[in-house]
């Protein structure tokens, strides 16, 4: 009697946590017999669908009046096997739902068949908008969005970047951003996959039609469990449009300033012939009174224009031209011992010491030796010359090689003559020389484009009388970035 007492205690308190866990149960819950009729649900569930009793499953759910063609309780009739799907429907107010549902079996004996289906949805209608609203942002921003993972193969990509870059998922990166074979040796991504950090890069690739495309990428961890980086987000932008302007402004500025040295060629070039004209004349003249001293001084007259003419063609030919440094890793201190032996003997003739103050820890950098020694050629030329004007008793030019807080310094000062304001602020205009008829006004111009050229800067102190100090300032990252575009087959 105790026994039986106990049992039906079970029982009830069975059927109470049953319908309690029935209702309180935060789904949607309803129990569906073989022939799709709806024989019970839960509260949630009238709520969302509303009246449900006496009905089949497929117009409650979906207002249909026959099966679903793809029907999870059908399939869980069949194989008595759980069945997770999502589905669309529509609620009791007649708007369209998202959700999930969990369709188990319900037998009335373990080992029988399969009496009843117990369908657990839960509405995402929300979460669907939301993964819809993300998946528009995603695709129409007006950027390349990628997700690659550790192997660098693109997991995701947005429109934009299948747009440029064509069929991209499950490829390298590096085969699809510039169609190569390994991994591209400044790599953002790489970096980022390291150390977990953001890294921002500028880059040159491929498009699908072969296209040139510039961007500028940043490279954001997408964080796991244990602080492990499993994906790179990487978002570019392309600034190919940027790069062919800033191509094109450079380009106009060379241009112009060609085009205004042209014109003040003129100038310096009808001097020149005059000189010719005059050498000539008192050449020819002495040769017929066949007077020597006057055939002599004929003879320097030309030789000295001729070499006048030499050099203003170098130097012209030499600023005009429009082509971007060659750079390999050289040592810096080698550049400047080369010019100490170059310009040694004809300092020591003037009474100048010409020295050099070397870092001996210098590393070496990429540099295009033959632009740099141009521009070092040069600075030394002017600063001798001004060493000579001042007529100080004791003149020195020194050459310096510095490397601080990753920058590249060459230095060249002297103790000359020195310059006032307005001359400080023509130095870098065509023509513009303190040599008279020994200058052509283009040495500094040129020194100014290499540096340019080499992503560095080039400034200058001085006072009048109190002699000059020229930097060139090259910024290792900048050499750093045009020696792998120039090293780097894309």
């Amino acid at each position: 009697m105790k026994r039986d007492t106990r049992v039906k205690k079970v029982r009830r308190f069975n059927d109470m946590v049953y319908q309690c866990l029935f209702e309180e149960v935060p789904f949607n819950v309803a129990v569906i017999d073989r022939e799709y009729n709806i024989v019970h649900a839960n509260g949630n569930f009238t709520e969302k669908f509303g009246k449900w009793q006496g009905k089949k499953c497929y117009t409650v759910y979906k207002k249909l009046h026959q099966p679903c063609d793809e029907c999870p309780s059908e399939a869980v009739f069949e194989t008595g096997q759980v069945k997770v799907a999502d589905a669309v429907g529509i609620d009791k107010d007649g708007r369209q739902t998202h959700y999930v549902g969990h369709v188990a079996p319900l037998r009335t004996t373990p080992d029988g068949p399969v009496d009843f289906v117990m369908e657990m949805t839960r509405t995402i209608t929300g979460t669907k908008s939301w993964q819809q609203e993300y998946q528009v942002l995603f695709d129409r921003i007006p950027c390349y969005i990628t997700v690659i993972d550790r192997d660098y193969r693109i997991v995701r990509a947005n429109e934009a970047f299948r747009n440029s870059f064509g069929d991209v998922l499950d490829k390298h990166c590096y085969e699809v951003f510039k169609k190569r074979t390994t991994k591209c040796r400044n790599c953002p991504a790489r970096k980022t996959f390291r150390d977990g950090n953001v890294h921002r890069s500028n880059q040159k690739g491929t498009g699908k039609k072969g296209q040139d495309i510039h961007y500028a990428v940043t490279a954001s961890p997408l964080m796991r469990s244990g602080d492990d980086v499993a994906h790179i987000i990487e978002i570019a932008t392309d600034v190919t449009a940027l790069k062919k302007l800033e191509h094109d402004v450079l380009e106009a500025e060379r241009l112009g300033a060609v085009g205004q040295t042209v014109a003040g060629l003129a100038h310096s070039i009808k001097n020149i012939l005059m000189g010719l004209e005059g050498g000539m004349y008192i050449a020819a003249r002495g040769l017929k009174l066949e007077n020597n001293e006057m055939i002599s001084e004929g003879w320097e007259m030309l030789e000295r224009n001729l070499t006048k003419t030499t050099s203003l063609v170098r130097d012209f030919l030499s600023f005009a031209k429009g082509r971007l440094p060659s750079l390999k890793p050289v040592n810096p201190n080698d550049l400047v011992e080369e010019i100490i032996d170059l310009y040694g003997a004809i300092a020591s003739e003037s009474g100048i010491v010409l020295r050099a103050e070397l870092d001996q820890q210098i590393k070496m950098a990429p540099l295009d030796a033959r632009g740099i020694h141009t521009c070092l050629t040069n600075l030394v030329s002017n600063a001798i010359d001004a060493c000579q004007m001042s007529r100080r008793e004791k003149c020195e030019v020194v050459i310096r090689a510095e490397d601080h807080n990753g920058v590249l310094s060459f230095i060249v000062s002297d103790n000359g003559k020195g310059m006032d304001y307005d001359i400080k602020q023509r130095l870098f205009t065509t023509f513009f020389t303190t040599k008279g008829g020994q200058g052509t006004g283009l040495g500094l111009l040129t020194t100014r484009k290499i540096v340019k050229e080499h992503g560095g800067k080039i400034t200058v102190k001085s006072s009048e009388g109190g002699g000059s100090c020229f930097t060139m300032a090259f910024p290792r990252n900048n050499l750093k970035a045009l020696f792998h575009k120039d090293n780097t087959v894309e």
